[in-house]
């Protein structure tokens, strides 16, 4: 067996599907907060469950959008659109990419991460290629908002916790590359958070860092998991704030116009605080 079949094997025995209570897609259709009032500047998700919002059923899983306001000017609005089980392609075909459109306002940033629905062969209605519809898709996407007078900023879908011996593994390949492809060929600001992720938990090490993720033993003691959990996709309340950092950092660093109101929040062990609170506020 190859390398590349040996990790592809690896990802797929691990992926949540197969976990002991799995989480399901519409735990991410929950109402949003109510809108701020004047805020300083906007910015917009279009993802999937690695960044959407969670009821507290739903804890200890979290998305990186819940806690980025943590990393941003409290007069900074985020307006998190991200669904659980989503690819560019539905997306688009159940009209949530026109309902993101319909609320995007001149100067607004949107944050555009997709890939782990799009790689998927199983659900087969989500799956797109690489190089083919998945691209289009990301430079409509890109377009549109421009078109808009908004501010697309493209990112790589966040890295999954998969090991080789001590080495952590590239899972999405052919999809972190066309993201790239694509925010060079049309200019877009990219945040390469599959890069990032992977950095941190290569620095961390596979213990250190699978928790971050929804790995669990029944030892663990989580109420949601009375039985453990092995899903190396999907991020917990640590995960996210440790997501929601990486890309904050990269947003300050982009200088865009909102950058001026980024300040992102230490990348190192956060404190734990049961739900989407942000330290000291």
């Amino acid at each position: 067996m190859s390398l590349a079949s040996l990790i592809a094997a690896l990802a797929l025995a691990q992926a949540p599907a197969s976990a002991p209570g799995a989480p399901r897609p519409d735990l991410t259709d929950v109402p949003p907060p109510a809108p701020m009032a004047a805020p300083l500047a906007r910015i917009l998700i279009a993802s999937d469950s690695t960044a959407a919002n969670y009821g507290a059923s739903a804890y200890p899983q979290m998305g990186w959008g819940m806690v980025l306001k943590c990393s941003l000017d409290p007069r900074v609005e985020v307006v998190n659109l991200a669904r659980g089980g989503r690819s560019t392609k539905t997306f688009i075909e159940e009209g949530l990419w026109t309902g993101l459109l319909d609320k995007l306002k001149p100067g607004d940033t949107v944050l555009i991460q997709f890939g782990h629905n799009d790689a998927d062969r199983v659900k087969i209605v989500r799956f797109t290629d690489p190089k083919g519809a998945y691209t289009d898709n990301l430079t409509r996407f890109v377009a549109d908002v421009r078109a808009k007078g908004g501010q697309p900023v493209l990112m790589t879908p966040i890295a999954k916790h998969v090991f080789l011996g001590d080495r952590v593994q590239e899972t999405h390949g052919a999809y972190a590359q066309a993201v790239r492809d694509v925010a060079r060929a049309t200019g877009a600001p990219l945040i390469d958070l599959d890069a990032d992720m992977m950095g941190a938990q290569q620095a961390r090490g596979e213990a250190g860092s699978r928790g971050f993720y929804l790995i669990y033993t029944p030892q663990d003691g989580v109420a949601r998991y009375p039985n453990g959990n092995t899903d190396t996709t999907h991020i917990n309340e640590g995960g996210a704030r440790l997501a929601a950092s990486l890309v904050a950092g990269r947003l300050a660093f982009l200088k865009l116009p909102v950058s001026t109101y980024v300040h992102p929040a230490s990348t190192g062990d956060q404190p734990i605080l049961g739900g989407p609170r942000c330290p000291g506020r």
